[in-house]
């Protein structure tokens, strides 16, 4: 199960598992992309379950879940991808908003799909969450306080659950990406693409399908094995903000 499926990161784990053998529960709010996505991953072979919901909505995330027919139920990998960053504005100038959409989608989106998720993960003593955190939850950067704040929870949580399951067989890794080119830019700065393709002037960015491989490698580990957590930037970034650009 992958949430966030739509565009970026997630779209990618989504044709990566497909080519692995997977087959998918992809979930997004974009009906069109949501759609894409589930005919792109059917042509590497897999078998593909779309659910549209927002993670933000608890009660929808419940009445997904809740609807996965028998054959779909027994989930064996969860990544929990959708997340979001809006603004790059100082803390005491911030949206409001921006805040609130970040926080109910990067915190309380994870930890509804979990909360529904793992239990079953326990019970049959077998599973994998792999949560797509950020170099941005590592250390503040300028201008991106709730944003990071909101990928450190996705570390502390990570971290939390890797302990609460620590006596069953289920895995929990986190995955952190620094500069990544997606749609991820674009939806910070509200649809403003030259902004955007500022981020990434002067240097090689990672794509979604470095990640994607990242992940896949994460869940393709030998049972004993249990990649706790990787740091994946580019090769000019050093941190969250040392970047150096030709």
């Amino acid at each position: 199960m992958i949430t966030g499926a739509t565009s970026g990161i997630g779209e990618a784990c989504a044709r990566r598992f497909a080519q692995g053998g997977y087959d998918l529960i992809l979930t997004g709010r974009n009906e069109e992309r949501l759609q894409a996505v589930k005919t792109a991953a059917e042509k590497c072979g897999a078998e593909v379950l779309d659910l549209r919901f927002d993670v933000r909505d608890r009660v929808a995330c419940k009445e997904a879940v809740n609807s996965l027919p028998d054959r779909w139920s027994v989930v064996d990998v969860l990544v929990n991808n959708a997340g979001l960053a809006l603004g790059l504005e100082k803390e005491y100038m911030g949206d409001v908003d921006d805040w609130e959409t970040m926080i109910d989608t990067n915190i309380k989106g994870l930890l509804y799909m979990t909360r529904l998720i793992v239990p079953a993960m326990v019970q049959r003593n077998h599973g994998h969450v792999i949560n797509i955190g950020s170099v941005a939850g590592d250390a503040a950067y300028a201008n991106g306080n709730v944003y990071c704040a909101t990928k450190a929870a996705v570390k502390a949580i990570t971290d939390g659950l890797r302990i609460d399951v620590a006596e069953s067989a289920v895995r929990v890794t986190n995955v952190k990406p620094g500069l990544v080119e997606t749609h991820f830019s674009v939806t910070r700065f509200h649809g403003d693409q030259e902004r955007a393709d500022n981020v990434y002037k002067g240097i090689k960015p990672l794509t979604g399908d470095d990640i994607a491989d990242v992940a896949f490698y994460a869940a393709s580990a030998p049972e004993h094995v249990q990649i706790a957590e990787v740091l994946v930037l580019a090769t000019h970034q050093a941190s969250g903000s040392v970047i150096y650009r030709e």
